[in-house]
């Protein structure tokens, strides 16, 4: 088993000054941990695998393709391989759990 604490994740990944933080890779998928504070843009590109995001705490909005939600915790959303998407309107500090699969490579 690998159990993980989400408060020892964000500690982590801010010591690595990073907004993203890869905690698990299995041969089928990886899970990590998304930031991105309120007014702040959303870099990332489209990837090469499913996603699914699992809003930890916080609120903006995503857009997915041609469509928008509002996220707040609690919030799941799923990404198709491939699509162009992005997090923003972020009125508070975003944190989300992202499972990729296959793996991220």
């Amino acid at each position: 088993m690998k159990a993980f604490r989400l408060d020892e994740l964000e500690a982590e990944r801010a010591a690595n000054e990073g907004a993203y933080l890869q905690f698990l890779r299995e041969r089928n998928m990886s899970v990590g941990l998304y930031a991105l504070d309120a007014g702040q843009t959303d870099p990332q590109q489209p990837h090469g695998q499913d996603e699914v995001y699992f809003v930890v705490s916080g609120r903006g909005a995503i857009t997915v393709g041609e469509e928008t939600t509002a996220v707040a915790r609690g919030s799941v959303v799923y990404v198709p391989a491939g699509v162009p998407h992005k997090f923003h309107h972020i009125s508070e500090d975003l944190r989300v759990m992202v499972v990729f699969s296959p793996p991220e490579s």
